[in-house]
């Protein structure tokens, strides 16, 4: 292939010999310079005079785009250089570039990144070192915004069918909010959020930040208290496209019996400790251990008379056993002996046994109820 011989268009020395580019190549036009002419205005890197990082000063979230991102740090370093990379530019002529950045903390909000470059340009080698200043600025993401203002856009109001919910349901009930927001949250939704916990007169408030957040926690408490959960949505205002936007409330009404309640259902069968509410009442019949079952109509509870709960349980004497269906025990309020219903889970070696005196009689209790276990 023939050789040709140019002339630098800048200086006039003669640069060094190359191919003749193919008939109606484009070329650059500062491709014909000389290397001496050509590094002269050389840039390797294109850096701006400044980079402004935006955080939370609350959480420690950085803007990025447009949306805040949960970055989980307290310093702004890594995150600084992040935002310098991204700010950078090589020369498109440049290979095998390699780079490194050293951070200096000039105060608490401003840090200076001395990058340093190398490549290979027009098989020269080349460095460049750049400084830029780094500019953290403090602001209050949206979501820290709508926490501090008191936003919310639900309302969970936990309440019990005629009785107030015990502290151990309230508490509960929170704690359920609070692991299904934290869950939400380490998935990276920053909509997610508690506003306010409150007790009240007849139960506890919960606010969060999104209609289906409290639909979703509602849920999830009425699936493991028991009970039901009725919304009411107020129109509160319309969004920028003229859309309406609602504030919904979610009664949740917790069943009127806890497990642990003694109740009499009025069937003739005798009194049952209640096991569990979620979904159906269920329970052990105290005349004979049978399992007992009864559905919630519509949320409601069935019929039955509260007689005690476990708490009121007394420990008494075993007198004697009389056969398969009576057991002689003490009344643990006359001494008297009584002869009463033994149930299957009665033990026929045992001395004494928990029972509860009612209204309707003496009944012996499962000791699983009585020590919790």
């Amino acid at each position: 292939m023939s050789q040709t011989r140019e002339f630098c268009p800048r200086c006039g020395n003669p640069v060094e010999e190359r191919s003749e580019p193919l008939p109606g190549a484009p070329r650059e036009r500062d491709e014909v310079l000389c290397n001496a002419c050509y590094f002269e205005g050389f840039d390797l890197v294109d850096a701006p005079d400044r980079v402004t990082v935006r955080v939370c000063a609350n959480c420690g979230a950085v803007h990025r785009g447009n949306r805040w991102v949960d970055v989980g740090a307290r310093d702004y370093t890594d995150v600084a250089v992040d935002a310098v990379s991204e700010s950078l530019g090589v020369h498109l002529k440049a290979r095998d570039v390699s780079w490194a950045v050293e951070p200096e903390q000039v105060d608490q909000n401003t840090i200076r990144m001395h990058c340093q470059f190398s490549g290979v340009v027009r098989d020269t080698y080349v460095e460049e070192e750049v400084v830029v200043p780094v500019y953290i600025s403090r602001e209050t993401c949206q979501r820290c915004g709508r926490i501090a203002g008191g936003y919310y856009a639900s309302e969970i109001q936990v309440r019990a069918e005629g009785r107030e919910p015990t502290p151990d349901e309230q508490a509960r009930a929170v704690d359920i909010a609070e692991e299904f927001v934290a869950k939400r949250e380490e998935s990276g939704d920053r909509n997610a959020f508690i506003t306010e916990t409150k007790e009240v007169a007849d139960g506890t408030d919960i606010k969060l930040s999104t209609n289906q957040l409290g639909q979703a926690v509602a849920t999830r408490i009425t699936r493991e208290l028991g009970g039901s959960v009725d919304s009411y949505p107020t129109l509160v205002t319309e969004d920028s496209d003229g859309n309406e936007v609602y504030r919904v409330t979610y009664a949740v009404r917790l069943p009127r019996y806890t497990p642990g309640t003694i109740i009499d259902p009025d069937d003739g069968d005798g009194p049952v400790l209640v096991r569990s509410v979620k979904g159906n009442l269920k329970g052990t019949r105290l005349t004979t251990g049978d399992r007992y079952e009864a559905r919630f109509e519509e949320g409601e509870t069935p019929d039955a008379r509260e007689l005690g709960s476990v708490d009121d349980a007394a420990e008494t004497t075993v007198v004697a056993v009389e056969d398969d269906h009576a057991v002689q025990v003490l009344d643990p309020e006359t001494y008297q002996s009584k002869t009463i219903a033994r149930p299957s889970y009665f033990d026929a070696d045992a001395e004494t046994v928990p029972v509860l005196k009612s209204r309707v009689g003496l009944h012996i209790l499962p000791e699983d109820a009585v020590s919790g276990e």
